[in-house]
């Protein structure tokens, strides 16, 4: 048969990998980029008008209604995109894309503190997931697409494209991936953020503008930091089981987000402020420029894991960036580092503690401060990594890598 040729057969899956990955990054990057100017509109609105905030209740069991009658096999979030990847016969439903969406902005227009990444990763895992069988293709096959759909949704909706990439490898586990699904998933990464951009969309610009030279005596203090940004990633995944726990002792699941709205509306009120719920990029972009109070990254702690735990909808990844900004801007007050640059260490290394994905950290960190905070953000998460403990915000995130190396060998020896 003449298309049995080995060169005219590579060129067939060269060609279908191409159209593969333009579809997906296309989709993905307009798809986030309406997101992204949908989350500014009611933000916009909820800021205008105080009073929405009373309709969190409202909204929470509207949410959780739909979610419980119409798409409760939906509702795993991105630990349903991970078990996806590693196990054939779970599959991710297109409906995965539209639910999150709505979830999410009802959520932030009405006031509940959450982020955005886990809904750009799940709508780029619900998109690319259809392809693999329209195009035919095998498990293997399968799990590259879902990875393009991850790390596309990723970089488009924070602007970093080879931090996407490489957080949908390093969500999976590197030790799990195809050598296969590395190109498509940069080449998903970049055409996607690209495409995003076409849109209009600006992503936040974070400065440090003082960056001390390291030595002995600041590597010490960057170390310290990191094991306080670790050490607060675990306490974010506690609170959310804690949580979890409670909420869900309410038989009836459109209950928990009515009664957490119910008590939002109350923490909001005796805080007298709405600086934190919402993404919270305000108050992220103010840690650079002055050190911020003492207890702004304890009660979005406890705000965004409550929001998330009772059933509202969003990401954490966002929050987790405004913890670690304020947490690391106040340390000024203990730590002798610049609070820009504790600021930008805490954004990253929380993240890298609780995600249990510090590579595609430290890259993030690198893509939004550049390499010269990349050392001493690189310094901090690796210290948070290691120090958060083994719970992290994916639960289906299989517990592989030199931590859980290291946790293990620990284990080992203390039963001798």
């Amino acid at each position: 048969m003449p298309n049995s040729h080995p060169i005219l057969k590579l060129f067939n899956q060269i060609s279908q990998w191409l159209i593969i990955c333009l579809l997906i990054s296309c989709i993905t990057g307009t798809v986030t980029a309406f997101f992204l100017h949908s989350l500014d509109w009611v933000t916009t609105i909820r800021e205008k008008y105080f009073w929405i905030i009373y309709s969190l209740p409202f909204i929470g069991f509207l949410i959780g209604f739909i979610y419980h009658h119409y798409g409760d096999e939906a509702n795993k979030g991105n630990n349903q995109i991970i078990n996806a990847h590693h196990t054939s016969d779970q599959s991710i439903p297109f409906k995965m894309a539209p639910l999150v969406y709505i979830g999410t902005i009802l959520t932030h227009f009405a006031g509940g503190s959450a982020g955005r990444e886990g809904t750009a990763v799940q709508m780029g895992g619900a998109i690319a997931a259809p392809f693999a069988k329209w195009f035919k293709l095998n498990d293997s096959e399968k799990k590259t697409i879902i990875i393009m759909g991850v790390s596309a949704g990723f970089a488009a909706v924070f602007g970093t494209p080879w931090a996407g990439a490489i957080f949908a490898l390093e969500l999976m586990g590197f030790k799990y991936i195809r050598w296969q699904s590395i190109l498509p998933s940069f080449a998903a990464a970049y055409l996607a953020h690209i495409i995003c951009l076409q849109w209009d969309i600006k992503h936040s610009i974070y400065v440090v503008n003082l960056i001390p030279s390291l030595n002995l005596y600041n590597l010490v203090f960057a170390i310290f930091a990191g094991l306080l940004f670790g050490l607060t990633a675990l306490l974010f995944s506690l609170s959310n089981r804690f949580w979890e726990n409670i909420f869900n002792q309410i038989n009836y699941k459109p209950l928990r987000p009515f009664i957490g709205g119910i008590i939002i509306i109350i923490v909001i009120l005796l805080l007298g402020s709405t600086k934190y719920i919402g993404l919270g990029i305000p108050e992220i972009m103010h840690a650079f420029t002055n050190p911020s109070g003492k207890y702004d990254f304890m009660i979005k702690l406890l705000l965004t894991s409550f929001t998330l735990s009772v059933g509202f909808k969003g990401g954490e990844v966002t929050p987790l960036f405004f913890i670690g900004a304020t947490l690391g801007s106040s340390l000024v007050l203990i730590i002798p580092l610049p609070f820009a640059l504790l600021a930008a260490m805490g954004f990253v290394a929380v993240f890298a503690g609780a995600t249990h994905c510090v590579i595609a950290s430290i890259i993030l960190g690198i893509e939004i401060f550049g390499i010269n905070a990349g050392i001493y953000i690189g310094i901090a998460s690796i210290a948070a990594y290691f120090i958060s403990g083994p719970m992290g915000i994916y639960s289906a995130k299989i517990k592989s890598g030199a931590k859980f190396t290291l946790y293990n060998y620990f284990k080992k020896i203390s039963r001798i």
